[in-house]
């Protein structure tokens, strides 16, 4: 991180960065519902990340680090964008058209970081300790709990079960998206990969959703679909992604990642409020199962202290780059 970044993350608190970036992220699950409502899920995904894609672009300038990016740096970033925008929203908005939001706050962010951390022990590139082990299980006993209340759900049929198996494969992506980040960051900083990933993702999409966006109605769209649209592309996407750099160059990639659970709390929250979803009591209790063994697993129950901006980047990798679809 350049002198100046370090000196904008030390006038504000970088929790209260990091938090605000979970409130947007989990106020994104019940926005997109809303969009979704009224527009096919494919026109949806286009909006909110091509949207979010040029508002990076703008933002590139500002708050990007110096020095070129070489063409085999911006192209491994744009392949990432294949995993981490493309695959993960046409999973992610799909099944919002299927189930609650709520249910999407819940799996993605909490089974993400379960599957990153299964695969790395899986590869023996982490050690499988005692606790990561026990908070596997409980994650993996959390998860069929929670799938068993979706399929009981009677009001909604099979799709709000098939919906939040599409969640499960929009965290696979994400998660699939988070291991290639070392490599990806290899050569070129955090900002930019995201800007470079979420603007190819984003052509994809278009090139994806562009049969459906024919049949659309777009005058007949009410006010608050365009709200919303502008809201996920701003906030959720890209002011997001803005404050969680920030936030992780003063505390680190181990701290920021615990603010992650906080997610499904906003979400819930949100989902709640203003789209009057609810969990039935046996999703419920999934829903405090998996995310007890995930905070286990991710953290081996050990929350990381913070540190000073400078100890930080001289110990800690580079973030990983992140989408806001996985994180809302």
């Amino acid at each position: 991180m350049s002198g100046t970044a370090a000196a904008e993350s030390g006038k504000t608190n970088p929790y209260l960065l990091l938090t605000t970036t979970m409130v947007l992220w989990g106020s994104g699950f019940s926005s997109s519902k809303g969009v979704v409502e009224h527009l096919p899920h494919e026109v949806a995904a286009v909006l909110r990340f091509g949207g979010g894609a040029l508002c990076l672009l703008v933002a590139l300038p500002f708050f990007g680090r110096g020095g070129k990016t070489t063409t085999r740096d911006a192209s491994r970033a744009a392949a990432a964008g294949l995993l981490g925008v493309f695959a993960y929203n046409v999973f992610f908005f799909w099944g919002l058209s299927l189930a609650p939001s709520m249910d999407g706050s819940t799996i993605i962010p909490v089974m993400s970081p379960v599957l990153t951390t299964s695969f790395l022990l899986l590869t023996r590139k982490e050690k499988a300790s005692s606790a990561r082990l026990a908070g596997l299980g409980l994650g993996i006993a959390g998860a069929v709990i929670f799938f068993i209340g979706a399929g009981g759900d009677t009001s909604s049929g099979h799709d709000r079960l098939l919906g939040d198996f599409l969640f499960l494969l929009a965290a696979v992506s994400w998660a699939a998206y988070t291991l290639t980040g070392p490599k990806v960051l290899a050569g070129i900083e955090p900002l930019k990969a995201t800007t470079y990933a979420t603007l190819a993702g984003s052509v994809l999409l278009a090139l994806y959703a562009a049969p459906q966006a024919t049949d659309v109605h777009w005058s007949g769209l009410p006010g608050s679909v365009w709200l919303n649209v502008v809201y996920v592309a701003i906030g959720p996407t890209a002011v997001a992604y803005l404050f969680y750099y920030r936030g992780i160059g003063a505390v680190g990639p181990s701290s920021a990642s615990i603010m992650m659970f906080v997610v499904p709390v906003f979400g819930t929250l949100c989902s709640t409020l203003f789209l009057g979803e609810s969990f039935g009591v046996v999703q419920t209790v999934g829903a405090v199962v998996l995310l007890s063994g995930a905070v286990l697993a991710v953290t081996q129950g050990k929350l990381p202290g913070r540190r000073s901006t400078r100890t930080a980047q001289a110990t800690e990798p580079a973030p990983e780059p992140r989408t806001s679809g996985s994180a809302g």
